[in-house]
């Protein structure tokens, strides 16, 4: 019997996850932890409040991670230019550096995986995954709104 495209899918995400696990064993980032910085590499210094939802986590979830890479000596709080009560949390230089180093190894990847297929196939294959993404991306947020409609 031939895998289902969601069987497909479910071991493709199960192989970035091990992937990342293998990456960064040693090094005490976590999924979490290395979404939050991958956050702010593209957002650039940002509130807590921002990071919570680019990072879509509690407010309480995010002031555990910014303060396990805080002491990891990863970001830094510093006060808000223009807000007293505000503080911004941005990326140590080593963290950058790191920061830089994960961007190049992820054009890697996206070159090599492509690389896999057909130069002419390319095209509608990133068409159907960004429509896979779209749709599923969809339903997870009617689901997520239904669960919270519900009694």
């Amino acid at each position: 019997m031939q895998p289902l495209f969601v069987d497909r899918l479910l071991l493709i995400a199960d192989l970035f996850q091990r992937d990342m696990v293998r990456a960064f064993a040693g090094t005490g980032l976590t999924t979490a932890r290395v979404h939050l910085l991958w956050a702010l590499q593209h957002a650039g210094p940002s509130t807590q409040q921002t990071l919570a939802q680019l990072c879509d986590v509690t407010p309480r979830n995010i002031t555990g991670l910014v303060d396990a890479l805080e002491k990891s000596g990863h970001v830094r709080r510093t006060p808000h230019p223009t807000d007293r009560r505000a503080v911004l949390v941005e990326l140590t230089g080593a963290a950058t550096e790191t920061m830089t180093r994960m961007q190049e190894e992820h054009e890697q990847l996206n070159a090599t995986l492509l690389a896999a297929i057909a130069p002419a196939d390319r095209a509608a294959v990133e068409r159907g995954v960004s429509a896979v993404a779209a749709h599923l991306e969809h339903l997870v947020t009617a689901a997520a709104a239904e669960s919270e409609d519900a009694p």
